[in-house]
């Protein structure tokens, strides 16, 4: 029995939690549907997957990818990079064998410098003239989420939202879990794409680059040069398997990195499992491969080390 004088504070705790909890921006797709599917890695399965909401198809190779670049081009306007720590580039949907589509639905075609710019067959992929993606996450109330993109997921020479919109009309329209019908009849314009960048950061959270290479002793340097062997001895001896590693000026600076995946279930939720990748490293095997510092004022402390006390 509840005291009398307790009764209200409780129906008063009850009356917060609920405006909390629908305060809350659901954006994911309705999976209710996926509880009667049996549970499986994409791309390891012989036949067709049935419901495509439940798993990514065809692009079941899912790729967390990331930068490491040591300047924006937009410092000025206060776009630097996360101090310790990689960027990230996108979450893409490569077929099993390898292949990819792109720009799979020009209904949802957000990016206002398509790249590339025609399909094969010579259509043209219309620029995008509306407004910018980062005024989705404004009328989802996710401020959180963009807080952490603009210090995690940031562009060269132009604006970080130019980036995010080219990842999600390029990549996201050709993962079949993303596709609108998943959503349900309560579909809201922009969910997919909100939850799109949800995604992505939490495939980011799976692979800390930066992390796994320090702890091996491989640091930004303008000094000390590495070769690929270290480089994927280090990271390999983390997730279990090798990563595709990119690098520019004749394979000798490294820029990126391309986790491959299996996944089960959802490219949303599901469990991603590290495979080979499939693609070879553009860094050279033989020669000294540099993994710059970055450059002056081009990088920000975005690290919390604990709360301010008065």
């Amino acid at each position: 029995m509840v005291p009398a004088h307790i009764a209200p504070l409780l129906a008063l705790f009850a009356l917060i939690v609920t405006e909390a909890e629908s305060s809350i921006p659901i954006t994911g797709p309705a999976l209710s549907s996926c509880a009667s599917e049996t549970p499986i890695f994409s791309c390891e399965e012989a036949s067709p997957i049935k419901n495509t909401c439940c798993s990514p198809t065809p692009g079941g190779l899912v790729l967390a990818t990331q930068f490491w670049s040591t300047y924006t081009g937009l410092e000025k306007k206060g776009q630097k990079l996360p101090k310790a720590s990689w960027t990230i580039h996108g979450l893409w949907p490569d077929n099993c064998d390898g292949t990819f589509e792109q720009y799979c639905d020009l209904s949802r075609q957000y990016d206002p410098v398509p790249s590339p710019a025609k399909f094969s067959n010579g259509t043209v992929i219309p620029p995008y003239k509306g407004p910018r993606v980062d005024t989705f996450i404004r009328q989802f109330g996710r401020e959180d989420l963009l807080v952490f993109m603009n210090k995690y997921w940031i562009n060269q020479g132009a604006p970080n939202a130019d980036l995010w919109a080219h990842e999600f009309s390029k990549h996201a329209t050709c993962t079949s879990t993303f596709d609108i019908k998943c959503y349900g009849s309560s579909y809201k314009k922009h969910q997919d794409v909100i939850d799109y960048y949800d995604a992505a950061i939490r495939a980011y959270h799976q692979y800390p680059t930066f992390d796994i290479l320090a702890a091996s002793r491989i640091v930004p340097s303008n000094k000390t040069s590495y070769t690929l062997d270290q480089l994927e001895r280090a990271l390999t001896s983390q997730i279990g398997t090798t990563p595709y590693l990119g690098c520019r000026n004749n394979g000798t600076v490294l820029s990126e990195v391309w986790y491959f995946n299996h996944v089960l279930g959802t490219e949303q939720y599901g469990t991603f499992k590290p495979v080979r990748s499939s693609t070879a490293s553009s860094c050279s095997k033989t020669a000294p491969i540099w993994y710059y510092e970055r450059s002056r004022n081009s990088e920000q402390e975005v690290r919390v080390y604990g709360e301010n006390r008065k």
